[in-house]
């Protein structure tokens, strides 16, 4: 971990441009052009003439990952690219790790951010939202994006002083266990906000608050033929339309 050698200047460059991974995409490689635009400082530092020039190539490979957790990965990659470049015998190649590391960091990523916090965050904000307070947005944007800026910034830094041990990292947070739980406190936050929304319209309505619990048999119904594997789309939109059906006839 101390015989990293890249200058704390060439890492902050490397951080700037991570936030340009997908600046450039294609079909054919997906994120290589990104990646390798990242990690060009640092190669540039580490290899001269016809090693720089075979660096690049090996890097201009099919590359497609989370765009959160490509810099932690992409430091593993530096790291293992720096102890190439010393001479020293690895266990493993650069681009062979990045190949077998980045569809599990991907499918993290996807369940963690998309899955997980997103919706979490979402879900805050419109409690902000439905009290008229204009901080709506900025709850939001605090709540998702600190913790993404966080992965980028420590996650780069852990990626680069780790190495290969970046995976034993990431296995010991458990961030699979992470997006579950956000996802549950979703779930939760989104029933309440329902609740409370429900309790809002009938207040406005003058109709008795009480009434709310008929529709209780209803939501245990629904949850039974949901745990019966019968597609939760299909629930939803029956559900829809019976409300939709019952306004019109009310």
């Amino acid at each position: 971990m101390t015989n990293r050698r890249l200058p704390p200047r060439v890492l902050l460059r490397i951080l700037g441009r991570s936030f340009l991974l997908q600046a450039s995409w294609s079909f054919e490689r997906m994120q290589s052009l990104g990646a390798l635009y990242i990690l060009a400082p640092a190669l540039r530092l580490l290899y001269q003439e016809k090693e720089l020039e075979d660096a690049f190539r090996r890097h201009m490979v099919y590359f497609n990952t989370h765009p959160y957790l490509a810099p932690p990965l992409l430091g593993a990659v530096l790291a293992l690219e720096e102890d190439q470049a010393r001479g020293e015998r690895c266990a493993i190649g650069a681009v062979e790790f990045r190949d077998m590391v980045m569809a599990p960091f991907a499918a993290i990523g996807d369940a963690l951010f998309w899955g997980g916090l997103r919706p979490l965050a979402a879900v805050i904000a419109l409690f902000f939202a439905f009290k008229g307070s204009l901080w709506a947005p900025v709850v939001f944007l605090v709540l998702f994006n600190l913790p993404h800026l966080w992965f980028r910034c420590a996650g780069l830094v852990r990626g680069y002083f780790s190495g290969l041990r970046l995976v034993e990292t990431v296995q010991a947070r458990r961030l699979p266990d992470w997006a579950l739980r956000a996802k549950e406190a979703t779930v939760v936050l989104l029933g309440g906000l329902c609740a409370y929304l429900t309790l809002a319209c009938l207040k406005q309505q003058e109709i008795w608050a009480g009434w709310g619990l008929l529709f209780f048999p209803l939501v245990v119904m629904l949850g039974w033929l949901a745990r019966k594997g019968v597609s939760n789309l299909l629930l939803v939109l029956a559900t829809l339309g019976a409300l939709l059906l019952a306004g019109l006839i009310v």
